[in-house]
C-alpha cells in the first residue's frame, strides 16, 4: 500500500488518539493496520502492542484487523 499524504498522517500522528472516518473501500483497515504497526514498531516511543485499542463494529471486522495488524507488524520486523 501507498499511502496519500492524509493516509500517512494518519499512520504517523503520535501526540494524540485520531478517530478514523472514511467511506468503504477507502483504505480504513490498510491504514489503521499500519498504524499499528507503526506505533509498535516505529514510532519515537513506540508502544506494546498489548496497548493499543481498536473498536470495530463486528467480530469479522475484528478478526480481520486482527490479521492485518499481525501482518503489519510481521512486515515491518522483517524489512528491518
Amino acid at each position: 500500500m501507498t499511502p496519500t499524504v492524509e493516509q500517512q498522517k494518519a499512520i504517523e500522528t503520535t501526540d494524540r488518539n485520531l478517530l478514523i472516518s472514511a467511506a468503504a473501500g477507502s483504505g480504513k483497515t490498510a491504514v489503521l493496520a499500519q498504524r499499528c504497526a507503526y506505533l509498535v514498531c516505529k514510532a519515537k516511543e513506540p508502544c506494546n502492542a498489548d496497548e493499543l485499542l481498536v473498536v470495530t463494529f463486528t467480530i469479522a471486522a475484528a478478526d480481520e484487523m486482527r490479521k492485518r495488524i499481525g501482518q503489519a507488524i510481521t512486515a515491518e520486523v522483517n524489512d528491518s
